[in-house]
């Protein structure tokens, strides 16, 4: 029995400790375009959701603070973003709980 508890209050601990991780992440932009849309959907969904940026852009050179927690408890996410020219970069299971910045240049 005390094998099982020790099992479970550890499974507990990192249960709380993923949900208790810091996901905001820095967006960098040095890409020599605006960012105009920035989109970040759980790994596990096909649903980019909503623009996290909303009417805000990141101009070439900025950095955008952006919480990524959308309560699901989850650590990995798609990054999505659109630029002013049209192109489109995505990146695949980023680990917000780990990352402070990350950067989009070409």
């Amino acid at each position: 029995m005390r094998t099982f508890s020790i099992g479970l209050a550890l499974v507990l601990g990192l249960s709380v400790g993923a949900r208790a991780a810091d996901r905001r992440v820095d967006i960098e932009n040095q890409t020599g375009e605006t960012l105009t849309h920035f989109y970040a959907s759980v790994t596990s969904t096909d649903d980019w959701e909503e623009d996290i940026l909303g009417a805000d852009m990141i101009e070439d050179g900025e950095t955008f603070n952006i919480d990524i927690d959308d309560g699901s408890g989850s650590c990995r996410y798609d990054f999505k973003a659109v630029f002013e020219d049209g192109d489109v970069l995505m990146k695949r299971n980023i680990n917000v709980c780990k990352i402070a910045t990350y950067t989009y240049s070409r």
